[in-house]
């Protein structure tokens, strides 16, 4: 029996440990922490979709990460790699996503979500 009278609570403590990933409420722009170690805000305003589906690179690697999420935007598109990606497709869902960053494995290994890959293409130029 759950005796948390606030399941979503009990959620949001596990978020708030994870190195990956940040959430609020009220937040306009969700900011990528790339691998190539810059930072993108990308506003929830011209957010397209989102898209998870199994990792393709996992026929080749059996170590890969078994998860890739796409995040699409007017301008961008953001490629996360991971496990348990289906959290931040429920956090996006909510326009709640504040940042994502890629974390070593050893520093989630407790966690259900782990990223440990993100990329960016744009698909306009920026100014």
């Amino acid at each position: 029996m759950n005796t948390n009278a606030n399941p979503a609570a009990a959620s949001d403590l596990s978020s708030r440990d994870n190195p990956c990933y940040g959430r609020d409420s009220t937040v306009a722009t969700l900011n990528v922490f790339a691998d190539d170690e810059r930072s993108y805000q990308l506003p929830y305003a011209q957010f397209l979709y989102a898209e998870r589906i199994p990792n393709p690179a996992l026929e080749k690697d059996a170590d890969a990460p078994p998860e890739k999420l796409l995040i699409c935007f007017a301008a961008a598109k953001v490629t996360l790699l991971g496990s348990g990606l289906k959290s931040l497709e429920r956090v996006i869902q909510k326009y709640e996503l504040k940042f994502v960053k890629s974390a070593d494995r050893r520093y989630t290994a407790g966690l259900n979500t782990h990223v440990a890959a993100v990329a960016i293409n744009f698909t306009k130029e920026m100014p």
